[in-house]
């Protein structure tokens, strides 16, 4: 194992947590940076990493999680905060790189948002470039990717696309959806994160990620729509709201309305790899098409592949859309012991459902999985959800016992 400390900010976040086990597989010593530690607990990885407690705009926090660290990962965004969130991440940024310089950090890798900086763009989108260059005013060298929509499970600007193509035979967006974008498939979003590590050529530069084919949004839906098999067409409306689109998204997809309303204005600008320094400086990381991006994660649509974020301890019941899926998840105290049943599955032509069961401190765990597959499925889980809940509630009572 490396002698070096890397520190891992933002760790209950979707890079985040597709980061720190490839860490840990190359031997690196991880300390993951939270302000709720115990919503952690459920990962994988929780008992192998250093867990510290803190926020970025709490400067004695950073200097205990910054305390003997080589290399920091800034992988923090404060859109879920609702209005000025954008003043908190400049504020956070410079908090972090002055704990950094005083606590003798070497390097910091911040992944930021790929957009021109000279040209008119969304708030979302000159937030993500202000933070890099706040960090960059810091003595400790920044190393700056910046990532457009992110192919893969859990990515939320994937999600955005899986939910809203899986949904409408016919989708109605702005006229912004013809913008262009170089999209990135999550592993190479961590392996250029990885290769900042040892790569010296590239440390303390900015770095546009993308692959090399450029894609409006519409074709980004379309191309997923077709390899799940579904026939999708598009109505095209200027003057659409961005708060109406919104509330939409924050509707219809795992994406939190405060959220959808900052990355749906970022559409309303290109997002594409205006300089290819990237590709030259890192040339060992090998671009994955977006076609097999999309097919990966539909591989990964399958309750042992996926991040079970909802584990977090708080509350027996919790209702979520996650990485595909309509989740829905009940505990329940047990009077006896008991030996959960295996894993069940059921295929529908409008989407697959499974069942899961297990038995944990005396707390019997049910978590139903359900894969939408096209309107019908939005409309199954949806129309018959009280009929849903019953039978959820019935299952586990019959298997604790509590009634035959």
């Amino acid at each position: 194992m490396t002698s070096k400390l890397i520190l891992v900010t933002g760790s209950t976040g979707y890079i985040a947590s597709r980061l720190i086990p490839q860490l840990l597989e190359r031997g690196y010593r991880v300390r993951a940076l939270a302000r709720h530690s115990e919503r952690l607990k459920a990962r994988a990885w929780f008992s192998q990493v250093e867990m510290a407690q803190g926020d970025v705009m709490d400067s004695a926090s950073l200097l205990r999680a910054l305390d003997g660290v080589h290399t920091a990962y800034y992988l923090i965004h404060n859109m879920a905060s609702g209005y000025g969130y954008t003043s908190l991440e400049i504020e956070g940024a410079r908090y972090f790189a002055q704990a950094a310089e005083k606590a003798g950090v070497q390097h910091i890798i911040y992944l930021g948002g790929l957009a021109d900086p000279e040209q008119h763009i969304a708030p979302h989108m000159r937030s993500r470039i202000e933070t890099g260059a706040t960090l960059r005013e810091g003595a400790v060298p920044v190393t700056e990717f910046r990532a457009g929509v992110i192919a893969g499970s859990g990515s939320i600007s994937f999600e955005m696309i899986r939910f809203m193509a899986e949904l409408f035979p016919i989708i109605p967006g702005p006229t912004w959806l013809k913008n262009k974008s170089q999209p990135i498939a999550t592993q190479n979003v961590i392996d250029y994160l990885l290769a900042a590590l040892t790569n010296s050529n590239g440390r303390g530069g900015v770095y546009e990620v993308g692959v090399q084919k450029v894609y409006t949004y519409v074709e980004l839906m379309k191309i997923y729509a077709e390899i799940r098999g579904h026939k999708r067409w598009f109505i095209l409306l200027p003057f659409i709201p961005v708060w109406f689109m919104a509330f939409g998204i924050g509707l219809m997809t795992p994406v939190p309305r405060r959220i959808a309303y900052a990355l749906v204005g970022g559409l309303s600008s290109d997002s594409v790899v205006l300089h290819d320094t990237a590709e030259k400086t890192f040339p060992e990381v090998m671009l994955i098409g977006y076609e097999s991006a999309v097919r990966e994660a539909l591989r990964r649509l399958h309750p042992l592949e996926i991040e079970h974020v909802w584990e977090d301890g708080l509350g027996d019941v919790k209702r979520l859309k996650h990485e595909g899926f309509f989740i829905h998840h009940r505990e329940m105290k047990l009077q006896k012991n008991i030996e959960a049943p295996a894993l069940s599955y059921k295929k529908f032509s409008f989407g697959e459902e499974w069942m899961q069961w297990r038995v944990e401190d005396s707390r019997l765990k049910q978590t139903v999985y359900f894969a939408p597959r096209g309107l019908g499925g939005f409309l199954y889980w949806y129309l018959l959800y009280p009929w849903h809940v019953y039978r959820f509630r019935r299952s586990l009572k019959i298997i604790s016992g509590t009634i035959k």
